[in-house]
């Protein structure tokens, strides 16, 4: 790929670097007021990363319509191609999280030699039994691992069995598993007997992990299912993951709650009982809107950061969270949206390393409310954008990317190589 060279890159940052050096000087002298070494907190940003998922880069849609914009990517080749240009101008996100059968291809490793030289690699896999494919035989329209029918319960096994053999043939090592399993009308299922199926089928998928694999499994209160949902929260999520076993851990989709529920104490359960898989970072206003992470509440997005470096800061057992973006965009760029969300998501990390958590834990051991509140919302507050800039300057990437990347026209120019197909993407109507 020509597009974002070095050069190129160098060359857009230096209409911003002096501006962008005289903000970190100044934050500096600020936060070293406070004994806060700004470089090392620069590292640390310069360390966090977050996986991008392939079907991101695909136009959404909604029940009603989707609007494809131009050199929409058509394979997981064209995708791949999409999430390195996220990646070299925000330097945050080498991972990639496909999906099957979306991302299938007949040649594996050519497909993991094309990512590695685009300097990407393979994060979770992920598996569809939430629509039906072209050519299969039975129907996920009443459920999939949990469905009355047992032959397509183990249709489904199969796949997400299939799945793990095409992560190992990319170096996965983890694999996600989400069902829209549940039910529209009262009495159209057993409730008990579609969990017992689920876990059976689970179970199954478990068994066939290789040993240094894990799996994810997710929650989600409504969608397609609306009456009830199988695994509809993580009460029931982290329940199965016990039940699983060790390698099985809870899965956390910001947009998988319903509104003002106190994501981060969920977070805070599911590390203090070893269980906390990772996230899928998105936001949203009134549901599951996987709309772009940080837009609608950067605090809470930036208080479950809190929770995940008091984890850190007191070295929590097994406490190792995989971290990714998992949006829909319906009517922006979704290059534009995810390198946007991914700089939301470093954002909040580095807001939260600027607690003072002495202080924090001494406010609280002295039911000092407000002093414990405003400690938190003094490192909310801080402007840490120059360090951002500064952590994509230092690793290569761009001081401004939306600017950069729109400086390129990279979509413009690549439009004739990639005609209108009429087909999502995404993978997703």
């Amino acid at each position: 790929m020509t597009f974002f060279s070095d050069d190129f890159i160098g060359n857009s940052n230096q209409k911003h670097i002096s501006d962008a050096q005289n903000e970190y000087d100044a934050l500096g002298a600020k936060l070293s007021a406070n004994n806060i070494d700004i470089d090392s907190i620069t590292e640390q940003a310069e360390n966090f990363k977050v996986a991008v998922p392939s079907w991101g880069v695909g136009t959404g849609g909604t029940r009603f319509a989707r609007f494809p914009g131009i050199s929409e990517p058509r394979n997981i080749f064209e995708k791949l191609e999409d999430c390195s240009v996220i990646n070299k101008l925000v330097r945050s996100t080498p991972g990639v999280s496909p999906h099957f059968p979306w991302d299938k291809v007949d040649d594996f490793s050519e497909l993991s030699k094309f990512a590695k030289n685009l300097d990407l690699h393979f994060d979770a896999v992920n598996s569809n039994t939430f629509q039906d494919q072209n050519g299969q035989n039975l129907s996920y329209k009443y459920g999939s691992l949990a469905n009355i029918n047992k032959a397509v319960r183990d249709m489904a096994v199969e796949h997400n069995i299939d799945c793990i053999e095409y992560g190992k043939a990319i170096n996965s090592k983890s694999i996600t598993v989400w069902v829209g399993d549940g039910s529209n009308h009262p009495g159209a299922c057993n409730f008990t007997g579609q969990l017992e199926n689920y876990l059976d089928s689970t179970k199954q998928i478990y068994t066939a992990l290789p040993d240094d694999w894990t799996m994810s499994i997710e929650h989600k209160m409504f969608e397609p299912s609306f009456y009830s949902t199988v695994i509809q929260d993580w009460g029931t999520n982290v329940l199965c993951a016990m039940e699983l076993g060790e390698k099985c851990r809870s899965l956390v989709d910001l947009g998988h709650h319903a509104p003002n529920v106190n994501i981060e104490m969920i977070v805070a359960r599911l590390i203090q009982f070893k269980k906390l898989a990772g996230f899928h970072f998105n936001d949203s206003k009134y549901g599951d809107d996987d709309l772009d992470s940080g837009s609608i509440n950067p605090f809470q997005l930036f208080l479950i950061f809190n929770e995940l470096i008091d984890a850190e800061y007191r070295k929590a057992e097994k406490f190792d969270p995989i971290y990714m973006l998992d949006q829909s965009h319906n009517v922006t760029d979704p290059i534009e949206s995810l390198m946007n969300s991914a700089i939301e998501v470093q954002r909040a990390y580095v807001l939260a390393l600027l607690i003072d958590r002495k202080a924090l834990g001494s406010y609280q051991q002295e039911n000092d409310v407000i002093m414990a509140h405003n400690t938190i919302k003094a490192a909310y507050n801080s402007d840490v954008s120059s360090i951002l800039a500064m952590a994509r300057l230092k690793s290569g990437g761009a001081i401004d990317p939306i600017a950069t990347y729109r400086e390129a026209k990279y979509k413009q120019t690549i439009e004739s190589d990639r005609p209108a197909s009429g087909a999502a993407g995404s993978g997703i109507v």
